[in-house]
């Protein structure tokens, strides 16, 4: 097993910040890290996800949504060919901590008998892709002309 984790404090209510993560349409514009999502925000949904961390390989997935709270956490499961060799759950939680304010975990779960043999690109290329997304939400979240 592998976790990474990532969070980043934002300026903007729950809301606002979960209307941004679940409106998926509009992922090309802002987010570096997941490029684009087909599907609804619903729980036992199939997306199609493509990931491309920058200066990595991209891939595409279609994860099934295992959790949907709203303004709270969004969660999903994908698996790499077959369950089993190369599994991530991908949790997306919204923790308030004030009005306007919140801790936004971005972490990933990762099982399967082909884990060890990604790690160190686990470590670099994705760890850096959920901090440019956290970090490209931060600015969408926090801009005022929403």
């Amino acid at each position: 097993m592998k976790e990474l984790h990532s969070e980043i404090e934002i300026q903007a209510s729950d809301e606002r910040v979960w209307k941004l993560l679940t409106d998926f349409a509009s992922f090309p514009q802002w987010n570096p890290f997941i490029r684009k999502v087909s599907g609804e925000a619903k729980q036992g949904q199939r997306l199609k996800v493509r990931i491309q961390p920058s200066d990595g390989g991209g891939m595409t997935f279609q994860p099934i949504i295992l959790k949907v709270e709203p303004n709270r956490e969004l969660r999903w499961l994908g698996h790499f060919l077959l369950p089993g060799l190369f599994d991530g759950e991908h949790i997306f939680m919204i923790e308030p901590l004030g009005e306007n304010r919140v801790r936004f975990v971005h972490r990933e779960i990762f099982k399967g008998k082909l884990v060890p043999l990604f790690t160190s690109q686990l470590d670099k290329d994705t760890k850096r892709g959920f901090e440019e997304m956290n970090q490209a939400l931060k600015i969408q979240a926090e801009q005022k002309n929403h």
